[in-house]
């Protein structure tokens, strides 16, 4: 039996300073296997974002482990995280997070051109007409609908053909109509990759199209069941 692709094994994490200072993850255990759809439920505060950071490598834990397809991000040094997780990890974030001043070519190819790719312009140009942007490679942010901008961090996220794909809240600054094409898509491309998928979200029907759901709670896991019974 292969192990887990992610593993994280009595995870606590603050946050904040003084009187703001937070335990967001209090003792977190939790392995998810390859290829697998992860869905982190749980109320506003519960901890979720910041575990699905954490797995990420954007933020570390101030105790236990986190292992991600085969590396123990906890011992890398940010340096070495950030190499990794820029080939291993790709992250969808709510607020999309794209580079003003770029075209959304521009957004995705550069990142992939300072990880060293020769192909970083060839490959974004790919990945763009994979989500449906083929005829708006020119266009910067500012001239795409918020759909459209999703459309170019998931490219983003997608580019290196990451192991894992991370999704905090990608529907939340969209329309209804227009979230739920985003989510028809990151499944999409989900299956089609093979890759494993965790995705923070606070709608319960869409965590059930997960394979399982993690509901979290004050910073603990509440339980981790299969979605259907989430």
């Amino acid at each position: 039996m292969q192990p887990p692709i992610i593993e994280l094994e009595d995870v606590d994490l603050t946050l904040g300073a003084g009187a703001a200072r937070a335990h967001v993850l209090k003792k977190i255990s939790l392995t998810v296997n390859e290829g697998e759809a992860v869905g982190l439920i749980g109320p506003s505060g519960s901890g979720k974002s910041t575990l699905l950071m954490t797995l990420a490598g954007l933020e570390r834990p101030d105790s236990g482990r986190v292992v991600v397809d085969g590396a123990d991000l906890t011992r890398l040094s940010e340096t070495a995280l950030a190499r990794y997780r820029g080939r291993r990890i790709g992250v969808v974030f709510q607020s999309f997070q794209l580079i003003p001043a770029m075209t959304a070519l521009e957004n995705v190819a550069v990142p992939l051109e300072l990880a060293g790719r020769a192909d970083a312009f060839a490959r974004a140009k790919e990945e763009l007409e994979a989500v449906g942007l083929g005829a708006r490679l020119a266009h910067y942010p500012a001239q795409l609908s918020g759909g459209e901008q999703q459309r170019v961090a998931l490219a983003r996220a997608l580019a290196p053909d990451p192991a894992i794909l991370a999704a905090d809240e990608p529907t939340g600054n969209l329309d209804s109509e227009t979230g739920a094409a985003i989510i028809d898509l990151i499944f999409a491309q989900q299956a089609r990759r093979g890759a494993t998928l965790v995705l923070v979200t606070h709608d319960a029907t869409l965590a059930a199209r997960c394979g399982r759901a993690v509901r979290l709670r004050s910073g603990r896991i509440e339980s981790a069941e299969t979605a259907a019974r989430a």
